[in-house]
């Protein structure tokens, strides 16, 4: 009878028996064990029902002789790997104080992600949210509580959160790099672990109860951007089917992308200056001591690069071209992604602190600009300051994402803008005062449903009704391509070239025309110059 009992619990967990390799299980997930192609894994269940998976390698670790190469495959086991916590983060410094970690301490070691499933079965093909950290490709992790998993999975959607490599570990381009490279390729190395999540994902969400083709990407600030990104690469345009942006994209930004030769150059330098004469003694050098010399003032950011691999081009060159996946999108930003001091420094803002501030950044541009943000008193300069402010940061290059797939997509956008402050601060957190409109990265918690996860701040009953609200409308999407749903709202989706309707998302969230499209035509008119 034992021997009974135990052969069918190896069958059970795909193990192999005296009587030959049992058969993968095609249909029950069996306890918290998931088998995945390169072995098995063992999680653990919340108290609401939701299987977590957590520290799942995606690809080998990308240490010693793999530093700065595209992720190589992950190496398979044998028996059971635990998956119960989360793994290291990438290698980063503490930047953001508004990031709160879960990972266990800091690695180039940091290749995992994290599977929350409801599913109860691996034939239950439930839609997949896949979801790209923010933090300006210098800092972020997967383990984020704000990124949790389990409120989306909750609503019926597996959702998987993602580490790449940052900052020197994922994107310093350079010579020798490319040299080697069989894609005469540098940098980008983070996009491209994004991609082989995206590739991991295709290859093993479906025994966690996902439906590969049912696979939504999305993020916040540089997560955004890299949804962007995975958007313009040849290499990613095929491994999901829907694309959410909060706050940030790859066309007509600051942040790059460079020629390789630039990026290479940048590279070389910054290897000169800590007296690294060769590929060999790069790698050779302890990561910490990278990361302290890359973040020195005056070193320039690692930027991404127009590769020939990842890149073919421009992403807005492959947007105007309709090269792009051609998948729908949610896109938006907030009301006050930055605040004046980013335009006026020190300056009290005035009418005329406000025109110095203009004249100096556009020139023979500024009386257009002074007319499309007008500035008469003290407070509409502040406001003005604050709203240019937010157009150069993010939300010009987020508009002209969300324009140019409307143009050239052949696929609906759905346009929002964010625009619920957050309340007061709880008082063992601190007095910070409150925004008067949603600041940067304000949105996340309400729209994978968090708030509870943030101590810092005194939620109220109408927060959680805007989160309940946004998170309802990401969850259609999600599911069904499409946000809108009983209960709701209508959210239309955007107009190509102009007459967009825009959904302000706010305690009272509705639909009404967009507001500052000439604000962005002149900036785009500006940056192509």
């Amino acid at each position: 009878m034992k021997t009974i009992l135990l052969l069918t619990l190896l069958a059970l967990a795909g193990l192999p028996t005296a009587f030959g390799q049992a058969k993968k299980p095609t249909t029950a997930i069996i306890s918290n064990r998931v088998q995945t192609a390169n072995g098995l894994l063992e999680g653990a269940t919340t108290a609401s029902g939701i299987r977590e998976f957590k520290g799942v390698p995606f690809a080998a670790p990308p240490v010693g002789e793999l530093r700065w190469r595209e992720p190589q495959p992950v190496k398979s086991w044998t028996g059971v790997r635990q998956a119960k916590k989360f793994a290291p983060q990438a290698m980063q410094l503490p930047i953001y104080s508004d990031m709160n970690f879960r990972s266990d301490g800091v690695s180039e070691d940091c290749l995992y992600l994290n599977v929350w499933t409801p599913a109860k079965s691996a034939a239950a093909k439930l839609p997949v949210l896949v979801y790209f950290y923010g933090g300006g490709f210098i800092a972020g992790d997967g383990s984020e509580p704000r990124y949790d998993g389990e409120s989306m999975a909750r609503r019926g959607i597996v959702a998987v959160t993602v580490n790449y490599r940052l900052g020197i570990f994922g994107f310093m381009a350079h010579p020798e790099l490319s040299k080697e490279s069989p894609h005469k390729a540098s940098g980008n190395y983070g996009f491209l672990d994004q991609n082989a999540a995206l590739r991991w994902v295709q290859q093993n969400i479906a025994a966690f109860g996902g439906d590969p083709n049912k696979v939504t990407i999305a993020g916040e600030s540089a997560g955004s951007m890299s949804v962007s990104a995975q958007m313009a690469s040849p290499l990613s345009k095929a491994l999901f089917a829907r694309a959410i942006g909060e706050s940030g994209s790859m066309l007509n930004t600051s942040f790059g992308p460079l020629p390789l030769a630039e990026a290479e150059k940048n590279g070389a330098a910054f290897a000169a200056s800590i007296g690294a004469a060769s590929l060999a003694a790069l790698r050779a050098l302890p990561a910490q001591q990278l990361l302290e010399a890359a973040s020195k003032p005056g070193v320039p950011r690692f930027a991404p690069a127009i590769d020939g691999y990842f890149f073919t081009q421009l992403p807005t060159a492959t947007f105007a071209a309709g090269q792009q996946a051609r998948v729908p999108l949610l896109v938006g930003w907030n009301s006050q992604e930055m605040s004046a001091p980013f335009l006026l420094g020190k300056e009290p803002a005035t009418p005329e602190n406000f025109r110095s501030a203009v004249q100096k950044f556009y020139g023979e541009r500024a009386e257009e600009v002074l007319k499309l943000y007008p500035a008469t008193t003290a407070q509409e300069a502040e406001q003005a300051a604050t709203d240019l402010a937010g157009d150069r940061f993010i939300a010009y290059s987020t508009w002209k994402w969300a324009d140019m797939h409307g143009q050239t997509g052949g696929q609906p956008v759905y346009r929002y803008l964010y625009a619920r402050p957050r309340p007061a601060m709880n008082p063992t957190a601190g007095n910070e005062p409150a925004a008067k409109g949603a600041s940067h990265s304000a949105e996340i918690e309400y729209a994978l449903g968090n708030l509870a996860t943030n101590k810092v701040y005194a939620w109220t009953p109408d927060d959680y009704k805007v989160s309940e609200t946004m998170q309802s409308y990401f969850a259609n999407f999600i599911k069904n391509g499409n946000p809108n749903g009983n209960g709701l709202p209508t959210w239309p989706a955007a107009k190509a070239g102009g007459n967009a309707q825009v959904l302000r998302i706010d305690v009272t969230t509705k639909a009404e025309p967009e507001q500052n499209r000439a604000r962005y035509l002149l900036l785009d008119q500006i940056f192509g110059k």
